[in-house]
């Protein structure tokens, strides 16, 4: 069964591309695994991580704070490195650079509706009482 998590759009595709990278990175050189390898792993795996980290955070700051210095960070981080990886010739497929600049703009998206949101609730709250 599908908790809220698993029904955001954001977090299905960061796991999506956390998945792509792990595979794409089995074909990286033998050299690369404790460099490129090791990196874009842990990066885009953050993503994900930090997504559902800031899903049950009850304070909206906290949340933002999550999902903009670390997620969005994060996930520029991995296409970053995965722009350079290209660059050396460790792989030639530019859809999951294109996926990744998809995934930024979904983050700020996500987090202009959590703000909203919130704003939202506040203001229900004050008419309520």
């Amino acid at each position: 069964m599908a908790t809220g998590l698993e029904n955001l759009k954001v977090y299905t595709m960061a796991c999506e591309l956390e998945l792509r990278v792990f595979e794409l990175t089995k074909d990286f050189p033998k050299d690369e695994k404790y460099r490129s390898v090791d990196q874009l792993r842990r990066s885009s795996s953050s993503v994900s991580n930090n997504i559902a980290e800031s899903y049950n955070r009850r304070h909206l700051k906290e949340k933002i704070r999550i999902l903009h210095d670390i997620v969005k960070s994060e996930a520029e981080e991995t296409k970053r490195n995965l722009e350079m990886c290209q660059k050396k010739d460790f792989y030639h497929d530019q859809k999951i650079i294109d996926r990744y600049t998809e995934l930024l703009k979904i983050i700020s998206g996500y987090i202009r509706f959590v703000r909203q949101s919130e704003l939202k609730n506040l203001q229900t709250i004050k008419l309520t009482n």
